[in-house]
């Protein structure tokens, strides 16, 4: 039979849609600030927001009565017809948040309007009111958000551990901080400050975020049509990360995720940055909001244009600009007009056919032809120049004029050769046998890092004359901080050095030919990705990040170290493959090679 659920159910079953974790609670109260005009919002949360999360702004406050309202679902202040969903410049909307947050926790609010000499307090328990009374408070709103679903177990049961839940806080508070430079805004975990942000430009906000390495790495972004408006920054090519972390886009001072969008700035980077590796990019978008559906996600995360496709070619071509200017892509001329004029075909465009030029006087039959004014030099097409020494060498004698795809002659003495400076090749009883020098250089640290990371003896650190001092952002700062014990294990010393920064005063045995700075974000790159259990993953994890940072790549060996690397990763517990799971050798057999020879 089909009835009609209770409020306090419904409730629930919204939360479900919005409120995921602690993050989204965080998300939606901040939106609600900011769009109530504060100019300064604090937030503090205790245990990653599972026992307390309070959030206090300046903003206009509200009424006792509207004080009420508000946690009754689809009471808003943003709209009130169907039409002012295509007119929207706020963030919340729907009325869905307070009422979804008032039914999984217990909630206490306390505001008051600026013209008013008294505010209310309103107490919330699963839906319940349990009181609301006359209080004397700062103009404003404070939300205290306690005991986040105590009567939900199952949704508590699967939030992560409070590291996890922090970082999903934080990258919330990032989204919402960025689009608003022109706010004060402080975060606090268990009575420590994590940020503190002046008002400032969006530079100043992006640098104060990601620390003084990201902003003196920018480039800045802007264009202006008729259909799209995109200001923002870039990173330059050789500023990238190995994840996707540090790429914001924003609609109308809106975060949003878009893959489409994404490829148009990457391609922009085409031939610029290697693959595998990501650009760094805070771009904002202005669009008309007709234009613009904020409505088809619960979380409004995911949105949707009416013209994607061409802002996505005004998007790549605003990038390109960019990069062009900064003379870090091939010139192009940007300076006939100080805006991207992309043509755009409208129901009155008038289609006009182009014009052909012909060239009467060509005959296609002349035995002299006019120069067609590019300049052809003559190739040399002795192509025994280019293995020159080859043709008189023969295996066992005249060693001096090995070709160098064998490098040296002791390669074949010691019957390994090394073919494009990556592979070792070498004889094995059924056939010959091909290693991938980076990856079999990555199995065999990867297995002695994390006998390192077992034993509380095996700490052998190579001390840095002098010590470097990096500065990170306060999310990096805090993945670092985390590991700075099983760092020490693997042979670092990384020290404490003042807020969001850290010293580097030695590197493992392994890693002492590579910059400090670069190891140090390739680890919290690694690491940055953890999805599953992370205390239980995380020295597998650590032990990863390093050996793919200090393994060998692309490099001559000689045949000593060539011997070295076959030998430790035979005795490696698994040597076909490497830590990430891909091949790290391979056997052609006598009979594959007697086949290609059959045919």
């Amino acid at each position: 039979m089909i009835r009609v659920l209770p409020d306090s159910v419904a409730n629930q079953i919204a939360a479900g849609e919005v409120i995921q974790r602690p993050a989204s609670v965080i998300k939606e109260l901040v939106e609600n600030s900011v769009d109530a005009g504060s100019t300064s919002i604090n937030i503090t949360v205790k245990d990653a927001g599972r026992t307390l999360i309070q959030v206090t702004d300046n903003g206009s406050g509200m009424s006792d009565t509207d004080a009420r309202l508000s946690f009754e679902r689809h009471a808003t202040s943003k709209i009130s017809s169907a039409d002012d969903l295509l007119k929207l410049y706020t963030f919340g909307f729907r009325g869905e948040a307070l009422a979804s947050i008032a039914s999984i926790a217990e909630v206490e609010l306390k505001t008051r309007q600026q013209e008013d000499e008294t505010g209310t307090q309103i107490l919330i328990n699963a839906s319940t009111l349990v009181s609301q009374e006359t209080v004397s408070c700062p103009a404003g709103s404070s939300f205290s958000i306690r005991n986040l679903f105590f009567n939900v177990p199952a949704r508590r049961k699967f939030l992560k551990s409070d590291n996890v839940e922090l970082k999903h806080i934080m990258s919330e508070f990032q989204r919402v901080a960025l689009c608003n430079p022109h706010i004060e805004f402080t975060l606090a975990s268990n009575g420590t400050a994590i940020y503190k942000l002046c008002k400032g430009n969006i530079k100043q906000r992006i640098t104060e975020m990601f620390g003084k390495n990201t902003g003196n790495n920018l480039i800045a972004v802007k264009a202006d049509t008729n259909i799209v408006k995109i200001e923002g920054y870039i990173g330059k090519p050789e500023y990238t990360r190995k994840t996707a972390g540090e790429q914001f886009f924003f609609a109308n001072n809106r975060f949003f995720k878009s893959a489409y969008l994404q490829k148009a700035v990457i391609n922009a980077y085409e031939q610029l940055i290697q693959s595998g590796v990501y650009p760094v990019f805070f771009l904002y978008l202005t669009v008309e909001p007709e234009n613009l559906d904020v409505n088809i996600h619960p979380t409004k995360v995911e949105i949707k244009f009416s013209e994607e496709q061409t802002i996505w070619q005004i998007l790549n071509a605003a990038v390109r600009e960019a990069l062009g200017k900064f003379a870090l892509a091939p010139k192009i001329d940007f300076d006939i007009e100080n805006r991207i004029d992309i043509p755009v075909l409208t129901p009155n465009t008038k289609i006009v056919m182009p014009k052909l030029t012909v060239d009467e006087t060509f005959n296609p039959f002349e035995t002299e032809r006019k120069s067609s004014g590019f300049k052809q030099e003559k190739i040399d097409a002795n192509w025994q120049k280019i293995y020159e020494g080859a043709e008189t060498f023969e295996f066992g004698k005249n060693d001096d004029n090995i070709p160098k795809l064998f490098n040296s002659p002791q390669s074949l003495a010691e019957k390994f050769i090394q073919i494009k400076d990556r592979y070792i090749g070498t004889n094995a009883k059924s056939g010959l046998m091909i290693i991938d020098q980076k990856r079999a250089h990555q199995r065999i640290l990867f297995e002695q890092f994390l006998i390192n990371l077992e034993s509380s003896d095996n700490n052998i650190v190579q001390q840095e004359i002098f010590p470097q001092t990096i500065e990170l952002s306060a999310m990096d700062f805090i993945i670092i901080s985390e590991h700075i014990d099983n760092l020490h294990k693997l042979g670092f010393d990384i020290r404490i050095f003042g807020k969001n920064t850290i010293a580097v005063y030695g590197l493992p045995p392994n890693a002492e030919n590579t910059d400090a700075e670069n190891i140090v974000h390739a680890i919290i790159d690694d690491l940055k990705d953890e999805t599953g259990n992370f205390e239980k993953k995380s020295k597998e994890r650590l032990a990863l990040a390093l050996a793919k940072v200090a393994a060998i790549g692309n490099k001559i060996l000689n045949a000593e170290e060539m011997n070295d690397i076959a030998g430790k990763l035979l005795a490696c517990s698994n040597p076909n493959i490497c830590p990430e799971g891909k091949p790290a050798l391979t056997i052609i057999t006598l009979d594959e090679i007697q086949t290609r020879f059959l045919k």
